[in-house]
C-alpha cells in the first residue's frame, strides 16, 4: 500500500487513541467510547492531514503540485474541523437546551401543547477547538516525518 496512505492512516488512529488520556484527565473517568467520537483532543482529521501533508512534502519536495494539493485539502479539513463543525456542536447545544426549557414552560402551563419527539439529543460534540486543531496537526507533522524517516531505510 502507499506508504502516505499508510502514514496517514496511522496518524488518524493514534491521535483517536490519544483521545482516551485526554478525556480521563478531563472525565477523571477512562472511557474507549472516546476513540469513536468526533471532537476532543487532539483532532485526528488534523492529525491525518497533517501527516499526508509532511509526508508528501518531504518525499516530493515543498514546491511540489502533490504538496501543495495536500497542503490545501489539509486547510480546508482544519477548517471544517474548527468552524463549521464546531459552529454545528454549539447549535446541536441550543437546540438540546431549548427543547429543554419548552418542557418546563409546558410543566408551568398545562394548556400548551407540546409533544416531546421521541429521539435523542443532537450531538454537541462534533467539532474542535482551535489548541484540539493545533495539537492534531502538530501530532500529524511529527508522525509524517518518522513516517518519511522509516520509509527512506526500506
Amino acid at each position: 500500500m502507499n506508504r502516505a496512505i499508510l502514514t496517514s492512516m496511522a496518524s488518524v488512529m493514534v491521535a483517536q487513541a490519544l483521545k482516551i488520556p485526554f478525556d480521563y484527565l478531563n472525565t477523571g473517568k477512562i472511557s474507549l467510547k472516546s476513540v469513536f467520537t468526533p471532537g476532543g483532543m487532539p483532532s485526528s482529521h488534523s492529525s491525518g492531514v497533517s501527516s499526508l501533508a509532511t509526508f508528501i512534502g518531504l518525499k516530493n519536495g515543498f514546491r511540489s503540485p502533490e504538496f501543495a494539493i495536500s497542503c490545501l485539502l489539509g486547510l480546508i479539513v482544519m477548517y471544517d474541523a474548527f468552524g463549521v463543525r464546531y459552529h454545528a456542536g454549539q447549535t446541536a447545544m441550543v437546540v438540546n437546551e431549548l427543547e429543554e426549557s419548552v418542557e418546563k414552560l409546558r410543566e408551568k402551563h398545562p394548556e400548551v401543547s407540546h409533544h416531546r419527539k421521541k429521539r435523542k439529543d443532537l450531538k454537541e460534540r462534533l467539532g474542535h477547538l482551535p489548541s484540539e486543531v493545533v495539537a492534531g496537526s502538530l501530532l500529524g507533522i511529527s508522525l509524517g516525518a518518522i513516517g518519511f524517516l522509516i520509509s527512506q531505510k526500506n
